[in-house]
This record gives structure tokens, sequence and C-alpha cells, in this order.
């Protein structure tokens, strides 16, 4: 997510009407911006972009084409497929977070967002878990434990780690152990890669 406070929609979508509709199931919860074609869409894409969601079938520049663009750019964003277009084995190939099929009812278009921005959240904190314990690594192989003992920032940094431990056990349902709590990171970044 974003430094802003309420995260931020974009919606691609060439059917007004759908458009207006999605704009007024979400525009309580979040910033929404819309765009009428992929092109007005990648023209209100930019870093306070959390979410987009995507119509395939667009007249002009498509779905499929306006994602790959999305991606090029490298931000940082969540792109859900709102569509009608049954999914086939080419989505393989696609760099969307989510598929959505129409239509689509409200509750499922809030849970899709609120998952997106959680996996954010979730990315970030994994990210600063992954840099802290490699961080901790070099430390402990290069240190002796006296030398750590003694150290303030290190012990700070193992704090957080542990806090971050925790966090991230939270995300995942609760794990109680230190063993299937890396064999589920490891398993995460198998998925990931």
């Amino acid at each position: 997510m974003t430094g802003s406070e309420t995260p931020v929609v974009l919606i691609v979508e060439d059917e007004p009407d759908v458009a207006e509709t999605y704009n007024l199931w979400l525009a309580d919860d979040y910033e929404v911006r819309m765009a009428g074609s992929g092109d007005e869409g990648l023209a209100e894409l930019d870093d306070e972009v959390d979410v987009v969601l995507l119509d395939r079938m667009m007249p002009g520049l498509s779905g499929d084409e306006v994602l790959e663009r999305i991606r090029e750019r490298g931000l940082d964003c969540r792109v859900a497929m709102v569509t009608a277009v049954e999914p086939d084995f080419d989505i393989l190939e696609m760099g969307f977070d989510a598929y959505l099929c129409k239509p689509i009812r409200s509750q499922q278009l809030h849970e899709t967002v609120e998952n997106l921005l959680d996996r954010s959240a979730y990315d970030d904190l994994l990210q600063e878990y992954y840099s802290l314990v490699e961080k901790q690594a070099t430390l402990e192989a290069t240190k002796s434990s006296a030398e750590l003992a003694d150290n303030e920032e290190y012990l700070e940094l193992r704090e957080r780690v542990e806090e971050l431990e925790s966090e991230l056990s939270d995300t995942l349902g609760g794990i109680d152990n230190d063993e299937d709590f890396i064999a589920t990171l490891r398993g995460l970044g198998d998925v990931e890669e």
C-alpha cells in the first residue's frame, strides 16, 4: 500500500454503468479513480494506486495489454481482472493478482479489494523480515556471543525479528513453533518464485 491513509482503487471499465456501480460500492471505503479505456487507465495510474480493477475486454487497448504495461512500469499495485471472459490456460502467463468473472456482487468486490490490500501489507512485512533475518544471521556468524549480548542495536534487531515473526504468524493463521513458521515461509517463497 502507498503512504496515503485511504487506499486508492483505479477502476478501468469501458461500460459506464458498470464502472459507476463499482464506484458506488467502493467510494465509502476507498479513494476511487475511474477510467473508461485502457489508455485512460494508464494515464490515471501512478504510485498512489493500490488496486486496479481492470476489465479484460475493452475496445482499443485491451485489459491484457494494460496489465502488461502496468507490470512493465514496475508499479507496486495489485491488479484484479474483472471480466466476462471465462479463464483459460492463457491466464497462466498473465501477471494479475485476482480474476473475477462478471457479474460480480458488492461483497465479492469488497472482499477482493481487501484481500489484495492485505496481501500488499503482508509482502512488506515479509520483505522486512527477510532483510532483518539476513542481518541477524550475518552478525551471528561473525561476532562472539559476548559481543552480540553487549550491542544494543543487535538486541533491538532481534526484538524486531521476533515481533515480525509474531505478526506474520498471526497473518498466516497462527503458527506455534519456529519449525512450522520457517517451513510456511519457505513454502510461500516457493510459490512466489
